[in-house]
């Protein structure tokens, strides 16, 4: 009996992590920003932000060796100016999820290009970008 609990706990281990390793493959890049030492790339499944909630992964990898990156603390916010008015501003839920890997969420109310600003703070140091995309 332990050895079939065994082989039947491989097995479930071996399709989550076919199913987990499918998912990071369906992503898409929204925007990817390279910078001196540390490229950001942000993406979802569709490759593109959309009027309303979209969920999105945000991935630190190092410029050199692509390897994922711990940069701590991260937050990202968008804006969109509007003339004559305050610019509309709205801010990302993210999660930890793996080393250099958050995964977030946000909403937009309507169409537009937004100002996308990305900050960091950990033990490879503080850092921030900022770019364009459009939520279409």
């Amino acid at each position: 009996m332990p050895k079939r609990l065994i082989v039947a706990l491989s097995v479930g281990i071996l399709i989550m992590g076919g199913a987990l390793a499918g998912t990071a493959a369906d992503m898409k890049p929204i925007h990817i920003q390279k910078m001196k030492d540390v490229t950001v790339t942000l993406q979802n499944e569709s490759g593109q932000w959309k009027e309303g909630k979209n969920s999105f992964v945000l991935e630190f990898t190092a410029a050199q060796d692509k390897k994922p990156v711990d940069v701590g603390k991260v937050s990202l916010s968008t804006s969109m100016g509007m003339p004559g008015m305050a610019p509309m501003v709205a801010g990302a839920t993210l999660t930890p999820d793996g080393p250099g890997r958050y995964r977030g969420t946000i909403e937009f109310p309507d169409r537009g290009a937004r100002q996308v600003t990305v900050t960091w703070d950990g033990p490879e140091g503080k850092g921030s970008t900022r770019f364009s995309v459009p939520v279409r």
